[in-house]
Formats: structure tokens, sequence, C-alpha cells
């Protein structure tokens, strides 16, 4: 029987400990805190968003924008409609949400980390608490890895599921990284990806707590569009955050030293000249009151003043004295608010975090180690980040399943 270690008790490590001891393998899961997958109870808002509904696996692999290629046998070993059926064996229904987000029908993102702590333990995995701070080598393979408190645990194999750099309160504090570093692998270079952004422009004080929904946001480099979503966003103090904002961060690179512009499409849903006609409305309907007193039909309360302020059409002028010139200005406006973006928010805020151990020393087909040969890897340790909706904990689960059985 051998003897496997798994080093991380989060979505990766879970999956890959029932796998490894459904195999016969005497398997320990060791985990720094107290309770395991605290980062799976805090995604999804902590109702868990435990997978997407993102049945073929080109499609999948379009949603995972660092290294996505390199998942093709992970995906095809096991992919979301596996995630739902494991799932839903487990007790816990699932549902739908927009986005083909998978949310379990309780809300309860305790229901499914309970429901992997439980597979992982009926399967003959064992848990105990503990940081794995070194590993013992002879020969060039793991003989041991040595504890925070000096302890040796002899093995056989381990898998390193430690998560990323993100989050560190949950658990991923980057030890995951400097146990590959040891074994004599490179980790390319950490950042933080689905990630709230930090704007410069004065006005997002008075917005902070407003949350828009189905608008429209593109993001511009020097002018260009690099990308565009539609949905839901958050003003927060120091910027901007929320689903399509997060999805964004993932195709930022650096934006402290880059000309970065979001873009905001209050209304994506009539064009210019069906905006312009329904303005006109408004003004008609309100035309002896003040303008600042006539958007309350078209915007949230705490915009208002905001765009008041930047349509430089005075808050006191009447409606019915209102040019063409002021309109069609007040429609870009309307069509393309525009925010200067400065930075990201700290890594610690990140969901995920981008770079990790370089995949081209992992094999793809097995997540075995191709430089100690019992050394495995599976999850975010590992540089493969995805979009948000569900697809890093699918990552995690098909590269933990992957992982547990080949080691």
């Amino acid at each position: 029987m051998k003897k496997v270690i798994i080093i991380g008790g989060g979505a990766a490590g879970l999956m890959a400990a029932a796998e490894s001891a459904k195999r016969g393998n005497d398997t320990l899961i060791i985990e720094k805190m107290p309770r395991p997958a605290r980062k799976m109870m805090i995604t999804g808002k902590g109702r868990c968003n435990v997978t997407n509904a993102t049945f073929e696996l080109d499609d999948l692999i379009k949603n995972v924008p660092t290294n996505g290629r390199f998942l093709y046998s992970a995906f095809s070993s096991f992919m979301p409609y596996d995630t739902i059926a494991l799932v839903e064996e487990m007790g816990v229904e699932t549902k739908i949400e927009r986005g083909n987000r998978v949310f379990p029908v309780s809300d309860k993102a305790v229901d499914i980390v309970d429901a992997f702590v439980k597979n992982a333990e009926q399967s003959g995995a064992e848990f105990m608490q503990g940081t794995v701070t070194a590993f013992e080598m002879k020969d060039g393979v793991i003989t041991a890895v040595i504890l925070e408190n000096g302890d040796k645990l002899s093995c056989d194999a381990v898998a390193v599921c430690t998560g990323g750099a993100s989050y560190p309160l949950t658990g991923s504090t980057g030890d995951g990284y400097r146990l590959a570093k040891m074994a004599g692998h490179t980790v390319t270079p950490l950042r933080p990806s689905l990630i709230p952004l930090v704007v410069s422009n004065n006005f997002i004080p008075k917005l902070q707590g407003l949350s828009l929904k189905n608008v429209s946001l593109k993001i511009t480099e020097s002018g260009k569009e690099i990308y565009s979503d539609f949905g839901e966003m958050l003003f927060t103090h120091f910027g901007i955050s929320g689903p399509i904002v997060l999805s964004a961060s993932a195709h930022m690179r650096e934006p402290e030293k880059k000309q970065y512009k979001a873009v905001i499409d209050l209304k994506p849903a009539l064009d210019e000249v069906t905006l312009d006609k329904r303005i006109q409305r408004e003004f008609t309907d309100n035309i002896n009151k003040d303008f600042i007193n006539s958007l309350s039909k078209l915007l949230p309360n705490k915009l208002i003043p905001v765009i008041v302020k930047l349509s430089q059409i005075e808050p006191s002028q009447k409606c019915n004295s209102i040019t063409r010139e002021q309109r069609q200005r007040l429609v870009k406006l309307l069509k393309g608010l525009t925010l200067d973006i400065t930075g990201f928010r700290p890594i610690e805020e990140a969901i995920v975090t981008s770079g990790g151990v370089n995949v081209k020393e992992i094999n793809p087909k097995t997540m075995n180690s191709k430089i100690v040969s019992n050394l495995y890897f599976a999850g975010e340790v590992i540089d493969v980040d995805a979009y948000t909706g569900g697809f890093n904990l699918q990552t995690a689960f098909s590269t933990g399943y992957l992982c547990g059985n080949n080691i």
C-alpha cells in the first residue's frame, strides 16, 4: 500500500485525496487550517459557485485565459457534468443560474464543503492539521514531509494542492510555491486575477455602494478595446468590483503602468437615437423642472449628481431650455461613462492567483512533476487561472481528479 500525502485540504486536495484513497492508497490530507476548504466556503458570496454548466470541452478551455490547453486531459477526465453528478450523488441538489453558474439549491456553501469532506473521508482518506514547511529528499525523490513543529512524516508520494496567494485568511499563503521551488520547480510571476480595480476619478467615493445591473462594460488599453462584458458591477470606495469587473481583470496586466480605461454603457438596450428619444420624453414630462430633477426614471439616485456634473449642464437649467447639443452630450455620457483605471487591489483580495508552478514542468496527463518522480500538483498552485463563474473550482476538481487517479 502506497503512503500518499496530500498537502492542502481545499477543492483540489479533497478531490485528489478521495480518488487516491479509492485506489487503495494510504492517503493523508495535511491541512493548515482547523477546517478544510475555507476558501470554498466564501466562493459565490458564501453560496459556492461549484462549477459552470459549460459542457463542451473547447468552450471550457476558452474560459481559462492562462494556459487553458494544459487542462485538456484534466477537463476530458472530469467535466462540469461530472462535478454536478458527484455533488448530486453526495446528496446536494444543484441549480443552474445566469451565466451557467451552478450553485447548491440551498444557497449554502457549507453543504458543498461538507459533502466533499465526507466524500474524502468515506473514500478512506484521513485528515491532519499542520503546516508542511519542507521535503526530505533522497536521490531526487521525496521520502518525507517536514512539519512546522519539526515532525517528519515518511511517504511514497506527495501532491501539492495548497492553493495560491489570494485570501490568506483561508490558508492560501503561498506555501505551495515555496515547496515547489524546494523541489526544483520554477514559479512564474504571481499577480492577482479576478480582482477589483482601483479607479482615480474623483467622483468614485460618491458612488460607493451603488450596484448596477444589466450594464455593459468595455475595457480599453491605449484606446483599443481588449474586453467587453454585460451584467452586474459595483462601485466601491476605491473603484469598481462585481462579476463583470472581476472577469475583466483577468485580461489586464500591470494596470499601474498602462493606460486602461473602463467604459460603462448604462443603457446597453438602447442605441443612441432611441436613448435620445427617451430623454426627450423625460424632458417633455418634466418641462418646467430643473435638469437635475428630471432623471429619476433614467438613473439610480446616487448616480444623478455625478452624471449631471459630467454632462456640464447646469443642474438648475430648465428642461425646456436644454439644447440638442447638450442632449447629445448626455446621450454619449450615458452610453460611455469612462473611468481611469490605475491599479489592482492587493493580491490578498484576489479571488485567484495568476502565475504559479510552471506548466512546462508538469505532465498534463497525470499532474506528475517532470522533475521529481513522486511529486504531483493540482489546483491553483499551478500556473492556470480562469474567469469567474465556477471555472476555477472546476479546474481544481479536474486537476485534483487526474492527480488522485495517477498518484
